[in-house]
């Protein structure tokens, strides 16, 4: 028995070990790129020889990273919308129904996100440039985003319904209500967290995608990481760069950190908060 515990107690602390080592490797980097926006060194010349706002009122000022930022928070509201709708409808059609190659269906909804995104930004580009003859826009990056964004509601949606099960809506009609009147009295109640949670995590996942938004925007629309990408190596924006990353950091964590929030309180309501 102590032979165990002290195994026990082992394998605790090398997984401790190892946790801290990659929260270490992801966080570290993103803590440099928010301490040089503040850098006085143009050059990121370390350690800091002093620190500054200038470079932050400069990123305010940049025409070029506001209209940027718009357009992605554009992309990303649409995406969403788009997103909650189609997910939420294929969520509800795959729960409900028992068809001959229902997990083919459901796999074919969840395997954009798991696709390597050059796979993904080359298929749309051939498919509107080459198939549909449609000029690459605002709109052909929205459709892109759409498909992997649909994931997150899907996934939520279908969580929440293997939670809930089926004997709240099958009491309301029971006692009289029709689809609709169930649907939105005691259906949509019970999943609105879901929802939230997922059109939270897709507004995250669009506003920073990157690879892509390269294939299936015009030349004319910028998202905010393509605004970076393109100026990262131009000397005179380096600082400005910076302090659009770390702003572009904090703008995709606060959707992410509030659905986790949002599914944990949900979870906790559901168990009685056991």
């Amino acid at each position: 028995m102590a032979q165990t515990s002290v195994l026990s107690r082992g394998l605790r602390s090398s997984l401790l070990v190892f946790t801290g080592l990659v929260l270490v490797v992801v966080y570290v980097p993103l803590a440099l790129v928010l301490l040089n926006s503040f850098n006085t060194d143009n050059t990121f010349g370390w350690p800091p020889p002093g620190l500054t706002l200038h470079w932050w009122r400069v990123a305010w000022q940049s025409q070029g990273a506001r209209d940027a930022l718009l357009t992605s928070v554009e992309v990303a509201c649409l995406a969403t919308a788009v997103a909650l709708l189609l997910g939420t409808l294929a969520a509800m059609a795959l729960r409900r129904s028992r068809f001959f190659g229902r997990n083919v269906v459901s796999l074919l909804i969840i395997l954009p996100i798991a696709l390597p995104g050059v796979v993904t930004g080359l298929a749309f580009q051939n498919e509107f440039r080459t198939i549909l003859g449609i000029q690459l826009s605002i709109w052909t990056i929205v459709v892109a985003h759409a498909t992997f964004c649909i994931v997150t509601v899907f996934n939520n949606v279908q969580a929440r319904f293997q939670r809930l099960g089926t004997s709240f809506e099958q009491a309301s009609m029971d006692l009289g209500a029709g689809r609709l009147p169930t649907f939105r009295l005691i259906t949509f109640p019970m999943l609105r967290s879901a929802l939230l949670a997922g059109a939270l995590l897709a507004f995250g996942l669009s506003f920073d995608e990157i690879v892509v938004t390269t294939f299936t925007a015009s030349p004319q629309t910028q998202t905010l990481p393509l605004w970076i990408f393109q100026n990262l190596f131009r000397p005179n924006q380096a600082p400005v760069v910076n302090v659009v990353a770390a702003v572009l950091v904090v703008l995709s964590a606060i959707p992410i950190y509030l659905a986790q929030r949002l599914s944990g309180t949900a979870a906790e309501a559901m168990t009685g908060g056991r």
